[in-house]
């Protein structure tokens, strides 16, 4: 007789209760619970996002209409509204390690959420994120009140020489550049429209072709202590858009294209913002306070890890969208997870019951 435990059940085995246990113990994070561990936290919250529960009384019900599945799940019993509201592939031939750095705003009302500084009749938190593009998942995430600038949260980063550095104009330092540059870190970027530069060499470009401009500079602004900086700046034209785009890097042997390709491949991390915003709860809140906030969208962000996985370990070709709609719908059906991930329309085996009636027939 096969016996299986709820899709549910399978998901949260994927997370290591003793690792788990572990951070628990060393952030101290359960020396204020009133019997309501961190783990239960997670539970309830991860239903939220996988089950699309929109208040708090939605994930305490849909917890509590399956009361007897709960206990393999680590969790006793569902937690009441009052427990819950008070706790806490290869694109490019280099083999540099390529990531992208970004911020996404989201927004907040300002009256309810009055401790999420933004501007003077709106509240927001801001959500500065880092995504390795192997695999197109985050690697760093911090989240921060809506005033505070992108370039101060880059600036306490720190990564290995060789990597590859890509973000917008919002962090356009010149200072900050010449310390990535330092520390042996490739940057690409866009160029601001009131840089004052100076050409120090001018590269041949293929004649026709769309890279308009390959040219070795520096900033007026930095030269000192005897010692100059020389950074690349690449234009090219847009065909599609019908328009010029100007790139900086300090990179000064790629090729202008694939230097215009990497920042292109910066889209992948809006398409991460957009898809966190679209397939997750981080619109609406569940709790007002800043750990309420901020604890929905950190579990947001490991529900986005675990449909990723999910979808790449899967042989069914799955949209992330189709996979958390078609798993919201059996998060408490028993059958084995990785058959149902490879073959989600293969019907679920008989209940032990029908097994143990169709076995004695």
């Amino acid at each position: 007789m096969n016996r299986v435990c709820s899709i549910f059940s399978q998901l949260l085995q994927l997370f290591s209760r003793t690792e788990f246990g572990l951070a628990v113990g060393q952030h101290k994070a359960e020396r204020h619970a009133r019997g309501f561990t961190c783990w239960g936290q997670f539970v309830a919250m991860l239903f939220c996002q996988l089950g699309r529960a929109h208040s708090l009384r939605e994930i305490c019900q849909g917890l509590a209409a399956s009361e007897g599945k709960l206990k393999h799940l680590g969790v006793p019993t569902a937690p009441s509204r009052s427990t819950l509201a008070r706790s806490r592939r290869r694109k490019f031939r280099f083999k540099n390690k390529l990531l992208s750095l970004d911020a996404t705003v989201i927004d907040l009302c300002a009256s309810l959420y009055d401790w999420a500084k933004f501007r003077r009749t709106k509240g927001a938190i801001k959500l500065h994120l880092l995504l390795d593009h192997d695999g197109y998942l985050p690697r760093f995430a911090v989240i921060s009140d809506g005033k505070v600038h992108e370039l101060k949260v880059a600036r306490k980063l720190r990564w290995e020489p060789g990597t590859i550095v890509v973000f917008d104009r919002g962090y356009n330092d010149y200072q900050w550049f010449v310390e990535l540059t330092e520390q042996g870190v490739y940057w690409v970027t866009r160029l601001k429209d009131n840089a004052d530069y100076l050409v120090v060499e001018r590269r041949p470009v293929p004649a026709g072709g769309k890279v308009l401009a390959d040219e070795v500079i520096c900033f007026y602004s930095l030269p000192g202590e005897g010692r100059e900086y020389f950074f690349r700046l690449v234009e090219i034209f847009d065909a599609e858009q019908q328009r010029r785009l100007v790139f900086l890097s300090n990179h000064l042997q790629f090729g202008p294209t694939t230097l215009a390709a990497i920042y292109k491949e910066r889209w992948q991390v809006e398409l991460f913002f957009k898809a966190l915003k679209q397939l997750c709860k981080i619109k609406t809140f569940v709790g007002t306070s800043a750990n309420a906030v901020k604890t929905q969208v950190w579990t947001a962000l490991i529900a986005m890890l675990l449909l990723r996985f999910l979808q790449l370990r899967a042989q069914f070709g799955w949209a992330l969208s189709n996979l958390l709609a078609l798993l919201r719908q059996q998060l408490f059906v028993h059958r084995g997870l990785w058959a149902w991930l490879d073959d989600p329309f293969q019907p679920p085996p008989p209940p032990p019951e029908q097994q143990l009636e169709l076995a004695l027939t």
